[in-house]
């Protein structure tokens, strides 16, 4: 007996994938004629070079000729770039500019990105510092020139920094007040004066002193004469006008205002040996050791009021329009890290956290390395920006500190529609930005890509 033995199927013939479909004839690799694609770039193409292609080639052009345009000069306007002070000035303030500006406004984003990101008013006060985003260049230069008024009833940086300061330091009680150019008071050196007799114990001495401004000894009382009190020196200071005319100088007349609070010190030899203060009347009383020595009133009490910083002088324009830059585009830097910080994963802060890692480790080894990416975003961005400044400085700087506040934007501005007019300094200074600016761009590029092939 035979047993029938089963024969395998045939295995299945191998798939065969479909053939492309055949090109047709002039195509490209997505199936679109090269000059239907051309016609499409065409137009952009076309603005491209004609806003930038072109600019920059007669740019190049333009710096190799004279100020006339028609006297080629080869690289000399290259070598003014670098030996004229001004332009000298303002490739200094960019590098500051460059290495401040981008550095102070990515690191205050990054502290407002992470302190705001648990609390309840984070967004509201993301909101605020954002909004300077919204103001042109022109309009916060205005701002900001208002706020760095000197004066400081009209500035609000010196209204803040004047209230300090009085705060710990009293202001003079009568600024700019001085005796009689005949009265026995004569200037005694730094802005104080001293009698030119000895005082006299039992004696009463008569100080008076004139240009008190009449805010100063608003609501004050009207002057008496000091009694003569035996074994002290006794005196009066007061303001010696009487309002209208009239009066006898050098004599308390009916009207005429104490000043209270003046400094009297008795100087003997050098050395201060008594000193009071004037009582609300104008009176004052020594002890018997100012016996023969002479009166002296300080310049403190004469001294001009504190009038805050000069925020727009030569030394700190620079520092201050910075200021105004950071109040700017430090919302732009917090809103960019606080994105990023979004896309972090919190399991790897947890686990720090868990592993026994305080809250500035976290930040400084886990945080920010995370944000790397982001952070260089910002910080290019910021350098490309500053490279390019020059609204601020212009509305911000006075006339009298506009030289050093220079940039080499503004410098560009000032020779080529300036006074001095060279368009072929201010063509290569054009250049000279371009190539500054191109480097930060190369790199931006590079990173842009490497993020891409991730």
């Amino acid at each position: 007996m035979t047993t029938a033995t089963a024969v395998p199927p045939p295995p299945d013939p191998p798939v065969r994938p479909a053939p492309a479909p055949a090109r047709g004839k002039g195509r490209g690799a997505l199936g679109t004629r090269p000059w239907v694609a051309a016609c499409f770039l065409l137009p952009a193409l076309a603005l491209l070079g004609a806003l930038v292609v072109y600019p920059i080639g007669f740019s190049v052009y333009r710096s190799l000729f004279d100020a006339s345009g028609h006297g080629f000069v080869g690289m000399d306007n290259y070598q003014e770039v670098f030996t004229d002070a001004r332009i000298r000035t303002a490739l200094k303030n960019n590098v500051i500019w460059v290495v401040v500006a981008p550095s102070v406004a990515t690191a205050l984003g990054l502290i407002f990105a992470v302190l705001t990101e648990r609390v309840r008013w984070g967004t509201a006060f993301k909101l605020v510092v954002f909004m300077p985003m919204a103001i042109s260049m022109l309009a916060a230069g205005i701002i900001f020139r208002l706020v760095y008024e000197q004066n400081p009833d009209r500035g609000v940086a010196n209204a803040v920094w004047v209230g300090i300061h009085d705060t710990f330091a009293a202001p003079a009680p009568f600024p700019g007040a001085h005796p009689r150019p005949a009265g026995d008071l004569v200037a005694s050196g730094g802005g104080a004066f001293t009698t030119k007799a000895a005082a006299r114990a039992g004696s009463a001495v008569a100080l008076p002193l004139v240009a008190v401004k009449p805010e100063d000894v608003s609501g004050a009382r009207d002057a008496i004469p000091a009694r003569d009190v035996a074994g002290k020196v006794t005196g009066t200071v007061w303001m010696d006008f009487t309002r209208g005319g009239g009066g006898t100088a050098g004599k308390i007349d009916a009207g005429e205002k104490a000043l209270a609070g003046v400094r009297v010190e008795a100087v003997r030899d050098g050395r201060t040996v008594a000193s009071t203060t004037t009582d609300p009347d104008g009176t004052f009383t020594l002890p018997t050791a100012a016996d023969g020595a002479r009166l002296r009133l300080p310049a403190a009490n004469f001294a001009s009021a504190y009038n805050g910083v000069d925020w727009l002088g030569p030394s700190l324009v620079t520092p201050s329009i910075i200021g105004a830059y950071i109040w700017m585009w430090a919302g732009f830097a917090m809103v960019l890290i606080a994105a990023g910080l979004a896309g972090v994963p919190r399991e790897l802060l947890e686990a720090a956290r868990v592993d026994g890692a305080n809250e500035w480790q976290v930040f400084r080894r886990v945080t920010v390395p995370l944000l790397a990416p982001v952070l260089a975003v910002v910080v290019v961005t910021l350098m490309i920006n500053v490279l390019k400044i020059f609204d601020l400085v212009y509305i911000i700087a006075p006339g009298s500190s506009l030289d050093n506040a220079n940039v080499l934007a503004l410098q560009l501005y000032q020779s080529s529609f300036g006074t001095d007019v060279n368009q072929g300094v201010g063509s290569a200074i054009a250049v000279f930005l371009l190539l500054l600016v191109t480097p930060v761009v190369i790199v931006n590029i590079r990173r842009i890509r490497k993020e891409r092939q991730r």
